[in-house]
């Protein structure tokens, strides 16, 4: 597959994606809490974890509702905690995705309230009355669960804020960065194996995949917030190096992290070549874009 049929692919797979996601997300809610759900899960962001459902999905041969679904789900737990982690008891963020964080235009309070609907919403979406069997709802369920709670995501972040002006060696770091960042992407990738037949040795393929592949975009994440303007990440640049929080460039050093984020990349290339699935091409340039974006 070449350039112009990946972006071809990404095009068409993310007016789906949004479609599918505009209708989910309500907004009639309540006090205006829908317009704030609806601020912060639509109209930007790169999608990456919607996109990996998507592919998994197709690599395995699955079944295209459910994956729709699942990556939908995801979003909104992503959304979620950028909503939680920009605000003023977290990170403390002004700008996020090239316009005012959700705390900032909504308040404080309401922005809370927005990241916990949305939340709720993702396992709403994943177990729908009808198109989804019901053990694999409990499948994808336990998955997005198990990589947003205490041993994924709220754990890392927790980490991540215990560990401001502390030094931090390799290992720890990457367990922080694992939990935080690494295990949602990875369990998008299981997600969408999720929705398929997929074997023992195609599951663990996909599962170093997706491992290696959370593990460098954190990896750039760190290396574009001290290469990179504001304007072109679309966040405030350089808030971890003013925050004096463990970073992999301040750890490693800027040219070791990008040694290690190429390290990674060929990683998640070799475990989808271990894999036996006979196109994994969208697998393998998603893991491209992850390491050579820009923002």
């Amino acid at each position: 597959m070449d350039a112009k049929d990946f972006d071809r692919w990404v095009d068409t797979s993310l007016t789906a994606f949004e479609a599918v996601l505009d209708s989910l997300v309500p907004a009639n809610a309540p006090a205006g809490l829908g317009e704030a759900m609806r601020y912060a899960v639509l109209g930007g962001g790169k999608r990456l974890r919607p996109l990996l459902v998507l592919a998994s999905c197709a690599a395995v041969g699955g079944d295209s509702f459910a994956a729709m679904r699942a990556a939908c789900a995801v979003e909104l737990i992503h959304a979620y905690s950028l909503v939680h982690d920009d605000m003023p008891c977290m990170d403390d963020d002004v700008m996020r995705r090239g316009k005012p964080t959700t705390h900032v235009q909504f308040g404080e309070a309401q922005a809370m309230l927005a990241g916990d609907a949305m939340q709720a919403l993702a396992f709403d979406v994943l177990t729908p009355d009808s198109g989804i069997a019901p053990a694999l709802q409990a499948r994808l369920c336990a998955l997005l669960a198990r990589s947003a709670g205490h041993d994924g995501m709220a754990g890392g972040q927790a980490i991540d804020l215990a560990s401001i002006g502390k030094p931090l060696d390799e290992c720890t770091l990457r367990d922080m960065h694992r939990r935080k960042t690494g295990v949602l992407l990875q369990a998008s990738v299981m997600m969408g194996a999720a929705c398929g037949p997929a074997s023992t040795q195609v599951t663990q393929a996909l599962s170093d995949y997706g491992a290696a592949l959370g593990l460098a975009f954190q990896v750039v994440d760190d290396i574009l917030d001290v290469t990179q303007e504001s304007h072109v990440l679309g966040k405030t640049a350089g808030k971890d190096q003013d925050a004096n929080k463990p970073t992999y460039v301040s750890v490693l050093g800027l040219k070791e992290a990008r040694a290690l984020a190429q390290k990674l990349r060929a990683e998640a290339k070799a475990a989808l070549a271990a894999s036996g699935l006979t196109d994994v091409s969208h697998l393998s340039l998603l893991a491209d874009s992850v390491v050579e974006r820009d923002n």
